[in-house]
């Protein structure tokens, strides 16, 4: 298992665990973490935003062109910002720490 802390736009924070192969909208989905993932994961809307800490940041591979269009979208962008729902965990990421947004935005259907 792959654990992954969470930390909430409260500050509070949630551990959790995933396998391999995982999305971090899955695990966050799973563990009962608010991330609306609108698109359900087809890379159609910034709803999974998310703000990857600096020290796990470069160990993932690069956001797609159409990743990085998509969080355009997405209210509080950071350097660190993925889609949650493109994230893939991998055994090199067991103890990643991400932090969710204070607010996002659904565009679908607009």
């Amino acid at each position: 298992m792959i654990r992954l802390t969470f930390i909430r736009p409260d500050n509070s924070i949630l551990e959790a665990e995933g396998e391999a192969g995982d999305t971090l909208l899955k695990v966050a989905q799973g563990a009962g973490l608010d991330v609306e993932g609108a698109c359900e994961g087809n890379m159609a809307c910034s709803t999974c935003h998310m703000i990857i800490d600096k020290a796990w940041y470069g160990k993932l591979p690069e956001a797609s062109h159409e990743e990085e269009e998509m969080l355009d979208l997405a209210p509080g962008l950071s350097s660190t910002s993925r889609l949650g729902c493109q994230v893939e965990l991998v055994d090199d990421l067991d103890g990643i720490t991400v932090r969710l947004p204070k607010s996002t935005r659904n565009m679908m259907g607009f």
